[in-house]
């Protein structure tokens, strides 16, 4: 989900116009595959040079092909701070048990902890 200080950029005429030409030039390069897994479609156009609130105003950062990717969802996911895939980029803060409890794995709810990884409770 975009970023406050982004929402006006993914909404923007340029941007809803540059990622359409990025995608259409994709479907003509090999389909529209994902440019990762090179598996299935993509789905998501990427900035390999994220976002921020400093750089969205460059062009070269922020509409520019170069700094483009056509990925899938799961390639997309395992992007630092982009998914939430339990692969270590993004810490997860909760777990369920086999009954379909929540249990917390925020450190702070595991300080004083039972040892069985769920807060006393």
């Amino acid at each position: 989900m975009a970023k406050e200080w982004a929402k006006g950029f993914y909404n923007s005429s340029r941007w809803i116009k540059c990622r359409q030409s990025f995608i259409d030039q994709r479907i003509m390069i090999d389909g529209g595959m994902c440019q990762e897994c090179h598996k299935v479609p993509g789905e998501i156009v990427h900035h390999k040079i994220v976002l921020t609130d400093e750089n969205i105003n460059d062009e070269r950062i922020s509409l520019s092909f170069d700094n483009l990717e056509f990925v899938c969802h799961k390639c997309h996911d395992e992007f630092e701070g982009h998914g939430v895939h339990g692969n270590g980029k993004i810490k997860l803060l909760c777990m369920f048990t086999a009954d379909g409890q929540p249990v917390s794995l925020r450190d702070i709810d595991l300080k004083g902890s039972t040892g069985s990884g769920i807060p006393p409770g």
